[in-house]
């Protein structure tokens, strides 16, 4: 034989028996992916980190680097800018302001079912029900005026003349036992029995039928166009994650939220998870058939109608043009979650 050919058999060879024995990750080249949170690393991202540390992102062919978020960020300019390829939005009202002002965003997966979003109460008010609430003193946000609170007004009746600006500082509510604070069922509960020694009422507006979704993943239009795969990995992967971080060991994703957050602690962390899972914020509803991250056409035109007719958001936009459910409602990960 042609000594020339004989070397590139034997060369041919050699690489086939390299990589016949080379795992499969080391054969193809991870896809790299960005994604930016809404806020400072905690357990409310819990299963994207969790994705990323126990390498559920890897074995979907993904080299994800996750962009904590914090007061002074601005993540969903980078996302639109081009500079990331995924964010966690909020809630559904974002998504539908991006269709207002023709951003060209599009919500892909829904990992709340439910909006963490609750009014904390004194033992002493007695309040057993949303509208209990009305002769309270509320500290509100602004962010709270301009949203949910709205909706309360129409909904419900409430009154603006009851609300209090909510800065973020518990001290007004803990001092006034006839008020009440916004907050998350999944953090501010747990700050208020650490600082006051008492367990606060909750009332969670996603059980009174705000029923937005919430911790989007958002991605562009371009990006489900022209890449349609990698979106799909990067969803199956998070829903993955998130049943990892739920229900099985979720150590790995707890150091890297740490490591990130030096403040977070364990006991806030697992403090978190079993709220999250007592009042059904990532797993209910139609995640028990269609999987985490699932949503629904009638649900958002549910949530749409209610906020237009708060008069939050333009009634002649197409909302439609908010989300697709091309990625989502999948069955990804059903078999991860506890059979009892």
């Amino acid at each position: 034989m042609n000594p020339a050919l004989l070397l590139r058999a034997l060369t041919a060879g050699l690489l086939a028996v390299v990589m016949a024995i080379l795992p499969a990750g080391a054969q193809t080249a991870l896809d790299k992916v960005s994604f930016g949170t809404n806020w400072v690393a905690e357990a409310e991202h819990g299963g994207f980190f969790q994705a990323l540390a126990d390498g559920t992102y890897k074995s979907y062919g993904l080299d994800v680097t996750i962009v904590p978020g914090g007061p002074n960020d601005n993540n969903r300019i980078l996302l639109i800018a081009g500079k990331l390829d995924f964010f966690m939005a909020a809630n559904t009202l974002m998504s539908f302001d991006a269709v207002t002002n023709n951003v060209p965003v599009v919500t892909v997966a829904a990992i709340f079912q439910k909006d963490p979003q609750v009014f904390l109460t004194h033992p002493e008010s007695k309040v057993a029900k949303l509208e209990d609430l009305k002769p309270l003193t509320l500290f509100v946000s602004k962010e709270g005026i301009a949203s949910y609170f709205q909706w309360l007004k129409f909904e419900y009746g409430f009154s603006e003349e009851k609300v209090k600006p909510y800065t973020f500082n518990s001290q007004p509510f803990l001092a006034d036992k006839l008020s009440a604070m916004q907050g998350y069922v999944t953090s501010e509960p747990f700050a208020i029995e650490k600082a006051a020694k008492f367990k606060p009422g909750i009332i969670l507006l996603a059980d009174h039928g705000f029923n937005t979704y919430s911790t989007l993943i958002e991605t562009r239009r371009e990006l489900t166009d022209k890449k349609p795969d990698l979106v799909q990995r990067f969803v199956d992967a998070s829903i993955v994650g998130w049943y990892h971080y739920l229900y099985g060991d979720n150590a790995a994703g707890n150091a890297m939220i740490k490591k990130l957050n030096p403040e977070m602690t364990d006991e806030l962390l697992a403090y978190s998870v079993a709220k999250m899972k007592e009042y059904g914020i990532v797993d209910s509803g139609d995640t028990l058939r269609d999987g985490i991250g699932a949503m629904s056409d009638a649900r958002v035109a549910s949530f749409f109608d209610k906020m237009a007719r708060a008069g939050v958001v333009r009634r002649d936009i197409d909302f439609r043009n908010a989300y697709t459910l091309r990625f989502t409602n999948k069955g990804v990960g059903l078999d991860l979650r506890p059979k009892n």
